[in-house]
């Protein structure tokens, strides 16, 4: 049993922008502020281009993915419940929720010149009832989540042309490939978040990928509570929709959690 006690109230949280109307951006943001020295410092760390006007995009996938394997190893999964946090604080802390891992991504892509946005689902608080198997009362019953895109082809699928948007599920590859690779599905469980799952698994919140009849299943659609649109940055998302918990929550909360590594 999942709890709305603890979720912000005066958010009405219906379908907003219609899909595909979201034109991203490459501006820096309040979460996404990748004008900061810290993030600076990131990507001289990686060596990555700070313009990519005349890369090719699978030069750009290539920096991405660069990038996602840095922040798997450099910044701690924990359960952070504060959404809003800038990308800058992460890094400098060296820890994150998978949102905010997701975020510092997106900053990176940001810089780079590549634009993005994000998608905002509403994801049922029960696809979270493993990592909390006694205090299911505790989980929101509803989850607010932004998922990234990026402003540059994704692979062609079932023979039509390639989506001029690449979801982060298909960074690194389509998610039929990925799902052929014999990876096994996400259980969310253990210390592999979101964030590290999708380099070797799909990640399927539409359910339109074929997945095993055994094991673990990539289809995550029957989580997917709302379909919320898509937005020109998070934190556009979190204006609109708010964040999980209520604010008094995340205070209580954020001390804890924020220190607690995923999977213990």
């Amino acid at each position: 049993m999942t709890s709305s006690l603890l979720m912000p109230r005066g958010h009405v949280r219906t379908r907003g922008a219609y899909m595909g109307a979201a034109a991203g951006s490459t501006a820096p943001t309040r979460i996404l502020d990748w004008r900061h020295p810290n993030v600076s410092f990131l990507l001289r760390s990686l060596d990555l281009p700070t313009d990519t006007e005349n890369v090719s995009d699978a030069c750009r996938t290539a920096a991405l993915r660069q990038a996602h394997r840095w922040i798997a190893t450099a910044v701690r999964p924990v359960y952070s419940v504060q959404d809003e946090r800038p990308v800058s604080e992460v890094l400098r802390r060296g820890r994150g929720s998978c949102s905010q891992r997701l975020a510092v991504l997106e900053a990176v892509a940001r810089a780079t010149g590549v634009a993005t946005r994000v998608r905002g689902l509403l994801v049922d608080g029960s696809f979270w009832y493993p990592r909390f198997p006694r205090v299911h009362r505790l989980v929101p019953h509803q989850v607010v989540l932004a998922w990234p895109e990026f402003h540059m082809a994704g692979p062609p699928r079932n023979g039509r042309p390639a989506a001029p948007w690449l979801k982060v599920s298909e960074l690194f590859g389509d998610l039929d490939e990925l799902n052929e690779a014999g990876g096994g599905g996400f259980t969310n469980t253990g210390p592999e978040t979101l964030f590290e799952a999708l380099s070797r698994t799909a990640i399927d919140w539409d359910g339109t990928t074929v997945c095993p009849a055994t094991g673990p299943s990539c289809d995550l659609s029957a989580h997917v509570l709302t379909d919320l649109g898509h937005f020109d940055s998070r934190d556009a998302l979190f204006a609109q929709h708010g964040q999980s918990l209520c604010g008094t929550a995340r205070m209580l909360a954020e001390p804890i959690m924020s220190r607690r590594s995923a999977g213990a």
